[in-house]
């Protein structure tokens, strides 16, 4: 068995490489995008605020499997042909995207109207008001579910596969496929996903510590 893992182990460390390269890339792009159209949906007029609402709930309604499908194999049904990495890396960005737009709005909306109408009262500026009053605040709620959207990223990336990618599960598939031993580098594959997302649940603990409202 050891021979086994000691083989497989170059073709695992690139699909790792792949599944925390897909996984960075669904984070980030969609915290950007979530963060604009979450501000849009809470600020905006109301022709934005009925659109961000409509793609909110439309995108969380489809599962990321026939999202990601429908991304690669639609698309190009009205001339927009995306390799099967972007394919991948868009379905889930945009998933993941119409979920930071709730963990925002349910974040900022846990923000009392007074602090609000304190800074009015003031003279801030509305950027003012969001940059110095409303988000630091919106912040400490906005992090623990966004920490933990960030854990079903990584696992959501496994899917990936499904599209001819060579990541960390697809890796195994191929490994498997040569030496017919299934379960030990199933089982190394878990310890993987399982590292990483144990690592982020120890910084969200960690973060949420530093940022709570109360310290023990």
């Amino acid at each position: 068995m050891l021979s086994q893992i000691l083989y497989a182990l170059p073709f695992l460390a690139q699909g790792f490489a792949v599944t925390l390269w897909v996984s960075l890339l669904v984070v980030v792009l969609s915290l950007i995008a979530g963060v604009l159209l979450g501000v849009g949906l809470i600020y905006g007029p109301a022709p934005l605020r009925w659109a961000v609402r409509i793609f909110s709930d439309t995108i969380r309604g489809i599962p990321i499997l026939v999202l990601m499908f429908f991304v690669y194999y639609g698309l190009p049904a009205i001339g927009l042909h995306l390799p099967s990495f972007w394919a991948a890396v868009s379905a889930l960005t945009l998933f993941k995207t119409a979920q930071v737009i709730e963990y925002l709005r349910g974040a900022v909306g846990s923000i009392p109207k007074g602090q609000s109408e304190a800074a009015m009262a003031i003279g801030l500026t509305f950027r003012q008001r969001l940059t110095y009053v409303i988000f630091p605040q919106a912040f400490r709620r906005f992090l623990p579910p966004w920490i933990n959207g960030v854990t079903d990223a990584v696992k959501g990336s496994a899917l990936v596969s499904l599209l001819g990618i060579t990541d960390l599960m697809q890796a195994i598939n191929q490994v498997i496929g040569r030496t017919y031993e299934a379960m030990p580098l199933y089982i190394l594959g878990a310890l993987l996903y399982f590292a990483v997302n144990y690592a982020l649940s120890l910084a969200s603990r960690r973060l949420e510590r530093r940022f709570s409202f109360i310290r023990e």
